[in-house]
């Protein structure tokens, strides 16, 4: 009897258990009507999440109340946008807050030091990165977006035909100026391999929909975020579309062994998806810190019942023990179910790493040996 009183006290702990973020000091910049939101791994890092919105309370504090989380969280403020996101005094991108488990009532305290602004931020691109269509059609979606693309070192000069990486999150992977928290410096990274070892590759870079990422980067609904998947539509925009435009227009090794899909977070997940959904067209898949939990039941069961054809496809796995707790066994998960649809262990890379978190400047440190291996 005891235990079952223990039991029932904790659950009412934990049930009526909350945590209140209270800002206590703000850059002078700030604006006195800003509107300010926590964004992380509780609402799918959305920047202007009207539930995570903080409120002053009566000392003129920014405040936010939530309930205690039964896992670590990562999170950072932003002012309705990722463009206006906290940064270091310098106006530098800082890694990820982060909350542990919180089973009781607890305040958290936040100072936030700098905004950044679009009007500060620097070019950072590289002369062989060019923007390919600042309104690509969409049909699938019944939309349009920006396309960038990177050519080779060599493109203009060796005649050869390059492996094509096409990657999502266009804004984030080339220019600091469009990045939202800091480039993956693609650029620069693929040009360090070239200078190492002579292999490169074009890459595709496509800008996410803003406020329809989640929807697009989803094959599945998902009730808790009043999402409505779009993801099937988009890997159709990518398989029968965009690659095809691609592979008519530029120098491309069209083979699915050469053709590599790359994403992280929500555009991991979607890498994943469109990998074994159009394997004989995305051969490789490079998969930073999946987003797996958004659609948890659904990406499950749609591996067990895919009937398609995994075992020359390969998948490359990065992921940080800093980040959600359920990051690590989610990707444990999935790795088990693509060896039991006949993918080779060899075929498989799990990286797991001690200090990984959920961030831009992991996934650009982690590029390099991604790119790397997805190559050769």
């Amino acid at each position: 009897m005891k235990y079952l009183v223990l039991i029932f006290t904790l659950l009412f702990i934990r049930m009526n258990s909350q945590i209140t973020f209270r800002i206590t000091k703000l850059p002078a910049n700030t604006e006195k009507d800003a509107k300010l939101f926590l964004a992380g791994s509780l609402n799918g890092w959305q920047a202007d999440d009207d539930a995570f919105e903080f409120r002053k309370n009566n000392e003129g504090l920014y405040t936010l109340t939530i309930p205690a989380q039964e896992s670590k969280t990562e999170y950072k403020i932003t002012k309705g946008s990722w463009d206006f996101a906290e940064t270091d005094e310098n106006g530098k991108a800082i890694s990820n807050r982060t909350l542990e488990t919180v089973v009781k009532m607890e305040t958290v305290d936040l100072e936030i030091k700098g905004w950044s602004s679009p009007s500060e931020k620097q070019h950072t691109l590289t002369a062989n990165v060019k923007v390919l269509s600042e309104n690509f059609t969409i049909p699938q979606l019944k939309t349009i977006r920006k396309i960038w693309i990177y050519l080779p070192p060599d493109y203009e000069t060796s005649g050869k035909r390059y492996p094509v990486i096409y990657m999502h999150d266009g804004q984030n992977l080339f220019d600091d100026f469009t990045s939202f928290s800091g480039e993956w410096r693609v650029d620069e990274t693929l040009n360090d391999i070239y200078k190492e070892t002579g292999k490169s590759a074009i890459v595709i870079g496509i800008d996410n929909g803003g406020d329809k990422r989640l929807a697009e980067y989803s094959p599945w609904n998902n009730e808790k975020y009043k999402t409505i998947g779009e993801g099937d539509l988009y890997v159709d925009f990518l398989a029968k579309t965009l690659k095809p435009y691609i592979d008519k227009t530029f120098r491309t090794q069209k083979q699915s062994s050469r053709t590599i899909i790359l994403g992280s977070s929500m555009g991991g997940l979607i890498s994943l998806y469109a990998s074994a959904k159009y394997p004989s067209v995305f051969g490789k898949a490079g998969i930073f810190s999946p987003a797996f939990w958004f659609v948890s039941k659904d990406l499950k069961m749609f591996l067990n019942i895919n009937k398609n054809n995994l075992k020359h496809s390969k998948f490359y796995f990065v992921a940080g023990k800093n980040e959600d707790e359920s990051m690590v066994p989610e990707i444990e998960t999935v790795n088990q179910l693509l060896l039991k649809k006949s993918v080779p262990e060899k075929n498989i890379v799990l990286k797991i790493d001690e200090d990984g978190t959920h961030s831009e400047s992991y996934w650009k440190r982690e590029l390099k040996a991604g790119l790397i291996w997805l190559l050769q």
